[in-house]
């Protein structure tokens, strides 16, 4: 899968330094996998919760932090739309936020 963008996981991990080997784990996974359906992610990331056909919320490093994911499964690519802590997390609408282009 085509992944998109790095830029906020590193961006994230560089103040969470300890997200930073779960989140290089994460990408790399995700970077070799071939999705092409919910179902399939569901099958490789048991606990990943599918939100919508498109949305995902991936645990990271247990439960201390959430990652957002929107993934076009017909094209092959993850848009990160947010990666935060778990507490960040339980303030968010995760159905609304949107993917924001990151430079």
């Amino acid at each position: 899968m085509r992944i998109i963008s790095r830029a906020t996981l590193l961006k994230f991990w560089r103040k969470y330094s300890d997200a930073e080997q779960p989140l290089k784990s994460w990408f790399d996974e995700a970077r070799n996998a071939n999705w092409h359906s919910p179902n399939e992610l569901k099958k490789q990331y048991r606990n990943a919760s599918i939100i919508t056909n498109k949305r995902v919320v991936f645990n990271i490093k247990g439960n201390d932090y959430r990652l957002i994911v929107d993934v076009e499964y017909k094209i092959g690519i993850i848009f990160i739309v947010w990666v935060g802590t778990h507490k960040e997390y339980d303030k968010l609408n995760v159905k609304e936020i949107k993917y924001v282009k990151t430079n």
